[in-house]
């Protein structure tokens, strides 16, 4: 018998099918990343045809074969205190900025997503408590969230090679990381605080809880969306926003490209969006 294949018509099914699930979106120079993978769950699954892998895809009633092909493809690469300019910009300008005009004595509530592996949200979190001295005065909370089920599960246990802390400052991974036989391991008070949850960014009942965030992390996710996904999300983020709430995008992104809903707010660390205050 023939080993299997994934044609041209296959591949545009399948790429159909999960950019509507997901938002994101593989042109052609990624067909060699999505068939091998196709390939390795249809082995994996007993499916030697496309036809009925894909039938088994769309109408499991449980969804776990999609979660497992979703963790698959989505790709997480992160470190340490990347992009650190935008966290100076969070302690510096945009929390001072927050707290002068906060009204009542609920936490200020940060959402990143997508979460990788944590590097991100725990940078946050280490930031806060080395540069921020309003962390004595103000409660906060962080969320994390990402697609990806294995992602998330590697997030929480906090466990990172040399060189996810690469570009961590030395006194830092001292101070807040353990070393182990297999990696830094991240002290336990900073796994405690930061919550790490399941979403999909393009399914609106999965991001209708999300409500009254002051401060939205959206880096280098929006690059893997097209025009209409990307509408989608600026519209997400909106809606989990409080008025006069921020969001951060990668270097590379730009919301004034994407929605005219935000206003530009720069400030001398960087760039970044703001919904406007009621």
């Amino acid at each position: 018998m023939a080993d299997p294949v994934i044609t041209d018509e296959d591949f545009q099914k399948f790429r159909e099918f999960f950019y509507r699930k997901t938002g994101i979106q593989f042109d052609n120079t990624k067909r060699y990343f999505v068939d091998k993978r196709l390939l390795e769950r249809m082995a994996d699954t007993g499916n030697a045809q496309f036809r009925s892998y894909f039938t088994m895809l769309r109408f499991q009633a449980s969804g776990e074969e999609l979660q497992v092909l979703t963790n698959l493809m989505t790709v997480n690469e992160t470190y340490f205190f990347r992009e650190e300019y935008q966290f100076r910009c969070l302690v510096n300008s945009i929390l001072p900025e927050l707290v002068s005009r906060k009204k009542d004595s609920g936490p200020l509530r940060i959402w990143v997503l997508p979460s990788s592996s944590g590097e991100e949200p725990y940078s946050i979190a280490i930031c806060l408590l080395e540069m921020w001295a309003g962390i004595h005065q103000y409660d906060v909370e962080i969320v994390a969230s990402d697609i990806d089920t294995h992602i998330l599960d590697q997030a929480r246990r906090g466990l990172y090679s040399d060189r996810s802390v690469g570009q961590l400052p030395k006194p830092y991974l001292a101070k807040y990381f353990k070393r182990t036989a297999a990696g830094y391991q991240i002290c336990d008070d900073l796994r405690g605080a930061v919550e790490y949850t399941r979403v999909n960014l393009s399914d609106r009942a999965d991001t209708r809880p999300y409500r009254n965030f002051d401060v939205v992390f959206c880096r280098n996710l929006l690059i893997y969306f097209d025009d209409v996904s990307r509408k989608s999300a600026a519209e997400t983020f909106y809606d989990a926003l409080k008025p006069g709430g921020f969001i951060c995008l990668g270097h590379s992104e730009s919301m004034s490209r994407i929605s005219s809903l935000y206003k530009v707010r720069k400030f001398p660390e960087a760039i970044v969006y703001q919904k406007p205050a009621e």
